[in-house]
């Protein structure tokens, strides 16, 4: 085993860690540790991507789900669309895609370039959302019945879901928000809920594009997928002691560089 593919097996238990300490946020760093400790290729380590993000989301939305912080109807409402979004990019677009998009002068902009370099721009919100206090809040106002938006919803979800094919990362920054205000519910449920959607649509992405649409390497996704769930539940034990809100804004730091190095490598160091 190289040293690289070590610290990516060891960085899969730190995300792991870090879903379970935090509550969320780790999963965007899937991408980053696929892409340069295993070495792997843009479709499969968004592919593989959205595998472990939908199970730890999975994992998560169903912890919620017994703690009474999941809106059922909400996520189906919402997750519908965000579902149509990922399969139709992931079956479809994604593999379409030719190796480079076009050239300026002699420069060529490739696939490549293109996902991840639109998944480093999207850790910038996803880093301020960890940076944030939770002021998007509606516990002290009198929630009012939702009436949903249909139309509006639908082009959030394909929207979202899309986004997500593209870069392989959840889009939590995303749907939260538009939970809160769109469907007028607490922040606490909105979390729960968008966990769910992000498992389904994650999940659904992969099974109904990637896996039909390229090899999957089993045992390897298995490895990693077993040693960010014992991260996750190791980081929950870890909660217990160490203060998550002040963790979680470091971590949001550290996105920040990692958008910065992602797109460092990309268009400097491999163009």
């Amino acid at each position: 085993m190289e040293l690289l593919e070590a610290f990516g097996y060891i960085s899969s238990l730190i995300i792991g860690i870090s879903l379970g300490l935090i509550g969320g946020g780790g999963s965007i760093l899937a991408v980053p540790v696929l892409a340069y400790l295993f070495s792997m290729g843009e479709r499969i380590a968004t592919a593989y991507s959205l595998f472990l993000v939908g199970a730890s989301a999975l994992v998560g939305g169903i912890q919620q789900h017994y703690k009474g912080h999941v809106d059922w109807k909400t996520a189906i409402i919402f997750g519908l669309p965000s579902v149509i979004g990922v399969i139709i990019i992931r079956h479809y677009v994604v593999p379409a895609l030719p190796d480079t998009l076009f050239y300026i002068q002699h420069f060529a902009f490739t696939r490549r370039m293109g996902m991840f370099g639109l998944f480093a721009i999207l850790m910038i919100p996803a880093a301020f959302s960890m940076l944030q206090k939770k002021e998007l809040n509606l516990e002290d106002k009198k929630l009012k019945p939702v009436d949903y938006n249909y139309p509006l919803i639908i082009a959030e979800g394909l929207i979202v879901g899309g986004i997500t094919g593209i870069i392989g990362a959840g889009g939590g920054f995303l749907i939260i928000p538009a939970l809160v205000i769109f469907a007028n519910i607490k922040m606490k449920t909105a979390v729960g809920t968008s966990l769910i959607i992000i498992a389904f649509k994650s999940l659904l992405g992969f099974f109904l594009g990637d896996a039909m649409t390229m090899e999957i390497d089993w045992t390897f996704l298995g490895v990693i997928l077993i040693l960010s769930l014992a991260g996750i539940f190791m980081g929950s034990y870890l909660s217990n002691y160490i203060n998550g809100e002040r963790l979680k804004k470091g971590f949001g730091y550290f996105v920040f560089l990692m958008a910065g190095f992602v797109f460092y490598m990309e268009f400097f160091v491999k163009a």
